[in-house]
């Protein structure tokens, strides 16, 4: 990845920490108009960064640091590699539930327990992902006697 395409990465890294504050505080609120007026604000921001960082992950390889290094961990790279197609489909499917009408507390209940779990799974994701490369970079396997 050159420097350029490392600084996009680094700014849509940091526009996702952002977004998912800000997606944090409004499900913190009060169930009203202008609450899901800015989910869908913040949501369609999120629809559209993380492709584009996906993208940006995968320019190279996805993990090709990881696989060079230990080609048998290809399971678990492609494990996380999947991952992305599927958080980006379930959160255009959660900002697809926000766009009717009926904007009910039950309703808006449910789709806001479900953001909340997307939120922790993204999470988890990423950390999968630094977990994984820093085991790559760091371990160091020995010869043995």
């Amino acid at each position: 990845m050159d420097s350029r395409d490392a600084r996009l990465l680094e700014q849509y890294t940091s526009l996702e920490y952002i977004l998912l504050g800000d997606l944090r505080d409004i499900l913190e609120e009060s169930l009203d108009r202008e609450s899901r007026r800015w989910l869908i604000a913040v949501l369609d921001a999120l629809l559209e960064t993380l492709p584009r960082e996906f993208d940006l992950e995968e320019t190279d390889g996805y993990m090709s640091e990881v696989l060079e290094r230990y080609p048998n961990w290809s399971g678990q790279v492609d494990r996380l590699h999947r991952d992305h197609d599927l958080m980006f489909c379930k959160l255009k499917e959660l900002r697809g539930r926000i766009d009717g009408d009926t904007w009910i507390a039950p309703f808006a209940n449910e789709v806001r327990r479900d953001l909340r779990d997307w939120i922790l799974k993204l999470i988890a994701h990423r950390r999968n992902e630094t977990r994984l490369v820093q085991t790559a970079m760091n371990l160091e396997v020995g010869t043995g006697d």
